[in-house]
């Protein structure tokens, strides 16, 4: 028996069937030389077993590690061509056929005994720990990575041990082994059932104290899987009903959460942050600049393409040291002189993609107001405004398959990434928050002061109360730069979506005049509607970006309505208009929301005779001044949705209805309203459907916004409408009282009624 001739060197062994044979794997496998060659030519093990046997015998403690080096080399050449075929082949799906040598060698113990060799120093019982040569160590955890990355299932098997992980924090104390650390780290949180605790790392503080910015800058990379929440990657998952009833489980800060309270109390971590991401390609590089980009390579999804740049950079590498810093005088330069240059803003950038990426999490974390005052502390915006023009938009990128997703850790370039991550930080950093006029400069400022005054309104708060010295610096403030980019974009372009959204979130929140006009001075409504209208731009994703913030710039602003219709000056031109807004209400009723909310604005200011004349003639303001129209939108509006489907995405269309109501309401118009959709579903042929859906829709917009005082502020804001007209609309619409004319009950007929069914628990 094959059992029989085994010789066992280790206590845990597991067993597993191979075709005939039954092997024990563990650490070490050891079979008589006879039997081992002849498996070997007809298994094809290229001598993996035999090698693999001979570490063992050559690494027991104490030995002289010197000759298991050796071993350990001769199995990873064997394994690293396998590895490299794999990074460099489109990341092919791990298979034991493509990859048998790195199969074959965790087959037979080997991933087990290099575990098992890295983490000795850390079991003996010696007071003075053994230490091991670095290069045994940086080639055991390259060995590692290799089979992680072609041989499937090592990483999770790898994963589910929290000694090895915590112990693997442990060598980034090292510089000669951080890179290959951090990588297998990085590959093992990946794929980690439940995230690890930050506070669980021993020292973390000390630990990260003591890394140097490129050490900081890759161990972002580490850090974006252990704050970032986890995305479920299921469609149900993401629906509202969903996430409410996560939340009732799971009162208590997720583990992202407190890993983020974790890392803000680490001295001096969010100022180094903010040094990483703005400081300039000259101050990153010095003489040992080619020693770090050949570790920087491990990075790079095409490690033959930078070794051949390698070669070449260290060919010209004494031509290329007298070359400008100016990242402008690439354009002009010839390939090989700039080469040098230009993988040192590539290899710049790379950091700065894992830098931000941090920094806009944590900003949208619970600690967000303690980030912001950081972030402003130490100047972020000023930095970032300073390295606009020469890096981050220094060149057209294109950028047509961008994902728009909720984690946009797509595989893209590094100047797309680090161009979507600048865009999402933006985004993130003006979202409601009066710290966004640190994206002007002192004489932005001074402007919007001045069209306050001219306009005789008061000067909005957060603008009075904003600290010059943190602003932006030079011509131009970053929100202005940004604008200008903006209007270069091509028509095709998916930087618009996150161009549009950094805008937007410059004016959400309490509606301003003065930020509005900035903006249309600016030629800013003249360019979206071009976009919407005349481009031919598909993409729901970009529309519905131009939709939201065409719908904030133009809110309340009759003069943003007057310079609409002058650009709208023909049928034409407004029934495309009309027709992009009505292919998808989901993207377009925020929209739709403000010209609704603005028309009863205007229709109150009868007095001003400006506003009397933009009402008589905008197509638009007469266009939605007809019932029929409101009523349109109001049945569509309710009909795409229901209490199982709402999302953070689609749920705007149940306030935007819930707007068209309480306005109707305020001029006793809700029963006109309310019967309108009897009459719809009865000639529809469905009575009760919508009104039924409606009503479970309200039912759950209680329970939804009734617990949650920032989606409550954020409404009234955007409305100008006080939460507790919205409270009291709700509730006189789910009135049980038939008799009430503004109660969605009487106008369901006895036989249709479905109101009693409790489809919020399902």
């Amino acid at each position: 028996m094959v059992s029989v001739v085994m010789m066992i060197c280790h206590d845990n062994f597991k067993f597993l069937h191979t075709e005939k044979y039954l092997f024990s794997v563990g650490p070490m496998l050891f079979l008589p030389g006879g039997l081992l060659q002849e498996r070997e030519k007809r298994a094809k093990w290229n001598g993996i077993p035999t090698l693999l046997q001979k570490l063992y015998e050559s690494s027991h403690p104490n030995s002289d590690l010197s000759h298991a080096h050796n071993f350990l080399k001769v199995l990873s050449s064997h394994l690293s061509m396998e590895a490299m075929s794999f990074v460099t082949e489109d990341m092919k799906t791990a298979q034991e056929s493509t990859f048998p040598n790195t199969y074959t060698f965790d087959l037979f113990g080997g991933v087990d005994l290099l575990v098992e060799i890295l983490m000795r120093p850390t079991l003996t019982m010696q007071k003075k720990k053994p230490k091991m040569n670095d290069d045994l160590v940086k080639d055991c955890l390259s060995v590692l990575y290799n089979c992680c990355i072609c041989t499937e299932g090592v990483t999770k098997s790898l994963a589910a041990r929290d000694d090895f992980v915590l112990f693997l924090f442990t060598l980034m104390t090292n510089k000669k082994t951080f890179l290959q650390t951090a990588t297998l780290i990085e590959d093992i949180l990946g794929v980690k059932k439940e995230m690890i605790h930050l506070e669980g790392i021993p020292n973390l503080s000390g630990l990260v104290q003591s890394f140097d910015q490129q050490q900081l800058a890759n161990f972002c990379r580490i850090l974006s899987v252990t704050i970032s929440e986890p995305d479920v990657g299921n469609d149900d998952k993401h629906t509202l009903l969903a996430k409410n009833a996560q939340q009732k489980r799971n009162a208590s800060p997720s583990r992202a959460e407190v890993n983020q309270v974790t890392l803000l109390n680490i001295p001096g971590f969010i100022e180094r942050l903010c040094k990483l991401a703005t400081r300039k390609v000259s101050e990153a590089t010095g003489a040992n600049f080619l020693q770090e980009l050949e570790d920087w390579y491990t990075w790079l999804d095409n490690a033959l393409v930078l070794d051949a740049l390698m070669q070449m950079a260290t060919e010209d590498a004494e031509q290329s040291s007298t070359e400008s810093s100016d990242e402008s005088s690439l354009a002009t330069s010839p390939l090989r002189h700039r080469l040098p240059q230009s993988m040192k803003i590539v290899h710049e950038i790379m950091y700065k993609v894992e830098v931000l990426y941090v920094l806009c999490v944590l900003l949208m974390g619970r600690q967000r107001n303690q980030v912001h005052k950081m972030l402003a502390e130490f100047r972020l915006i000023p930095g970032l405004n300073n390295l606009f023009d020469k890096l981050i938009w220094r060149k057209y990128t294109a950028s047509n398959h961008v994902v728009h997703g909720q984690n946009e850790n797509c595989d893209c370039s590094p100047e797309i990434s680090f161009k979507i991550q600048f865009l999402r930080l933006l985004q993130s950093f003006s979202d409601h928050h009066e710290n966004k006029y640190l994206l002007l400069n002192s004489q932005e400022l001074n402007e919007l002061s001045a069209i306050s005054m001219k306009a005789n309104i008061p000067e909005v708060e957060a603008l009075v109360n904003t600290d010059r010295s943190l602003v932006c610096d030079g011509k131009k403030g970053l929100l202005t730069r940004l604008l200008a980019v903006m209007k270069r974009e091509p028509p095709d372009s998916s930087f618009r979506f996150w161009q549009a959204r950094a805008v937007e979130s410059f004016l959400r929140g309490a509606t301003s005049y003065a930020d509005q006009m900035f903006l249309l001075k600016r030629g800013l409504l003249e360019h979206i509607l071009f976009c919407i209208i005349d481009s031919g731009c598909t993409s729901r994703d970009v529309l519905q970006s131009y939709f939201d913030l065409l719908g904030e710039l133009m809110k309340f602003n009759i003069d943003a309505f007057k310079r609409f219709n002058k650009y709208v000056n023909t049928p034409e031109k407004f029934q495309t208009f009309l027709t992009q807004i009505n292919s998808s209400l989901v993207d377009s009723n925020m929209l739709v929301r403000c010209i609704v909310l603005s028309l009863d604005r205007f229709e109150s200011q009868t007095e001003d005779v400006k506003v009397v004349e933009v009402l008589s003639e905008c197509c638009l303001l007469s266009y939605m001044a007809r019932v029929e129209n409101r009523l349109s939108f109001l049945f569509r509006l309710i009909n795409i949705i229901n209490v199982q489907t709402l999302t953070q995405e689609n749920v705007s269309c149940l306030n935007t209805s819930l707007v068209i109501l309480m306005l109707a309401r305020r001029k006793a118009k809700l029963p006109f309203y309310l019967n309108a959709l009897r009459e719809k579903e009865y000639a529809e042929k469905y009575p009760g459907c919508l009104l039924n859906n409606f009503h479970n829709l309200l039912r759950f917009w209680q329970r939804h916004y009734l617990n949650k005082d920032k989606d409550s502020t954020c409404l009234e804001n955007s409305s100008c409408i006080p939460f507790s007209y919205w409270k009291e609309t709700v509730s006189v619409l789910l009135g049980s009282d038939r008799t009430s004319l503004c109660a969605i009950a009487s106008y369901i007929d006895e036989p249709f009624m479905d109101l009693d069914r409790d489809l919020l628990e399902d």
